[in-house]
């Protein structure tokens, strides 16, 4: 069984050299997903200079790890909700942007010839339950609001309670789409770098972007990182949290080509199902059990509640693949796209939900805009630097008193360890060494692996996440690796090794 995400079983790999050298740029990119690369495919064939920098490979981030569902409705907290926190008119913006962003990834696929498997299917909501019933009807209601039109056809073998569908959505391979485009866009205009950790940010008369390898000046940065990095006000808007995937093979007939996401009343979350051609078969997969970074005592249990709702549907034979995402939900359920608050030459685009293929692509056309000295009509109802106390109230009070509470609870809990002998292969722990909170790994070989506990970011205790072996923080969603290094989320410097 597979552990990376299915979309890595077609895509062929990239090759970029790192950044070597100082260069200066008009545009540095941050980040080498769907928002950074369709960025940068817009600015340089409008004539601007441009650097993509990618701290891994592209699009082995949120892009490489996410559904491949594209669709102009919104998952969590959905539209019903967002009604209600502003009007019908934000709703509106909202579904009109989207569309045009599943188009805008269409015409950059026929345009550039891109082969990611891109199908026009349609999107249902549906639920198997009493429990659920409100909701949906809710989001129908709302869909409508927003000028769609839906029907009542449902081409899955379930018992349906009530659901509701929107035609014309779209799916693809998006980790084939974004290592084809670095590649058809790499021109005179614009350079890619791969394996190019960016360490700082700052912004004087120009922008200065500084990695190991060389300093990058710009006229402008886009953070395309998922969530930017640094301190940022936008991270307090915000919360870190973690979804999981599951790929299986069935015996019998599977589901229609479609987006299908089956929303449980009783756990308030949707079950996204869809189908994939792969090497091993034709494949279902799962997306589902959401939960805050760092705040899930067994991960494990996440797959397994994925692998038994699967069973309990369809008749599965092997289950294939197991990957897991992040996503950043903002407190008023609105992305945050624009220059940061605060800055007047750094722009950021975060606060997705799990809807960052459309809205990265929306993304990078309202920054784009902005930066060439265009209009966008959808600019403002996305506005990174907008302050919306009614709309935000009630989750950015959840999201803070959480982080409060995590920030504080861990000074003053025990140890999981006083011992190394405590620590088996496999797990992790946090412990005290030489009197300072360690985070301690035994790997395979026995081998022990002993970092500062504390993020870099803004000094949350870390968390061990059994299942990626990754130590994880639980207040603004930085992961590291075993050694400390950073794996995702707004931290820039690695946690310190320590000797032992």
């Amino acid at each position: 069984m597979s552990s990376i995400s299915i979309w890595k079983d077609k895509a062929e790999e990239t090759s970029f050299s790192p950044l070597r050298t100082d260069i200066t740029v008009d545009v540095a990119i941050v980040g080498g997903g769907i928002t950074g690369l369709t960025a940068a495919y817009i600015l340089s064939k409008a004539g601007k200079k441009v650097a993509v920098l990618e701290a891994r490979k592209i699009g082995e981030g949120a892009t490489g790890s996410s559904t491949g569902n594209l669709y102009c409705t919104i998952g969590s907290p959905g539209l019903h909700n967002v009604k209600s926190k502003f009007d019908e008119q934000k709703i509106k913006e909202v579904v009109e942007s989207r569309a045009a962003a599943v188009d805008f990834i269409e015409t950059v696929i026929t345009e550039l010839n891109i082969q990611c498997d891109f199908k026009r299917v349609p999107w249902t909501l549906f639920t198997e339950g009493e429990a659920g019933k409100s909701f949906v009807e809710k989001e129908m209601q709302a869909a409508e609001d927003a000028g769609l039109t839906v029907s009542k056809s449902f081409a899955i073998p379930l018992k349906i309670e009530t659901g509701f569908t929107v035609k014309k959505q779209a799916q693809f391979n998006p980790l084939e789409y974004v290592k084809a485009l670095s590649k058809k866009i790499v021109s005179g205009n614009c350079s890619v770098y791969e394996l190019t950790k960016v360490d700082d940010v700052t912004e004087g008369e120009t922008c200065t972007v500084k990695t190991a390898g060389g300093t990058v000046t710009a006229s402008q940065v886009i953070m395309a990182t998922h969530s930017p990095k640094g301190i940022y006000a936008v991270h307090m808007n915000m919360g870190p949290y973690r979804e999981y995937a599951v790929g299986v093979t069935l015996n019998g007939s599977y589901p229609a080509d479609g987006v299908w996401w089956d929303w449980d009343g009783v756990k308030q979350e949707h079950y996204s199902m869809r189908t994939y051609d792969t090497s091993k078969g034709k494949i279902l997969m799962v997306l589902g059990e959401m939960h805050k970074v760092g705040q899930k005592e067994d991960n494990h249990e996440c797959y397994d509640n994925l692998e038994k709702f699967l069973r309990e549907r369809y008749d599965v034979r092997s289950v294939e693949f197991r990957w897991s995402a992040q996503q950043f939900k903002a407190a008023d359920g609105i992305p945050y796209i624009g220059l940061s608050s605060g800055n007047s030459k750094t722009y950021i685009a975060t606060g997705f939900s799990a809807d960052g293929l459309t809205y990265g692509t929306l993304a990078s056309m309202i920054i784009s805009d902005e930066i060439l000295g265009k209009q966008n009509k959808w600019a403002k109802t996305y506005d990174a630097s907008r302050v919306t106390p009614l709309a935000s109230a009630k989750q950015f009070i959840k999201e803070n008193v959480n982080v409060a509470f995590e920030f504080v609870k861990d000074r003053f809990t025990k140890n999981e360890a006083d011992e190394f002998a405590e620590v088996a292969v496999g797990q992790g722990k946090v412990m005290e060494v030489d009197g300072k909170k360690c985070g301690v790994h035994r790997d395979a070989s026995g081998k022990l692996h002993v970092v500062s506990a504390i993020c870099t970011h803004m000094g949350c205790i870390n968390h061990w996440n059994e299942v990626e072996q990754s130590w994880d923080c639980p207040c603004h969603g930085s992961r590291f690796s075993i050694d400390g290094e950073v794996l995702e989320g707004p931290a820039y410097t690695a946690l310190k090794k320590v000797m032992v």
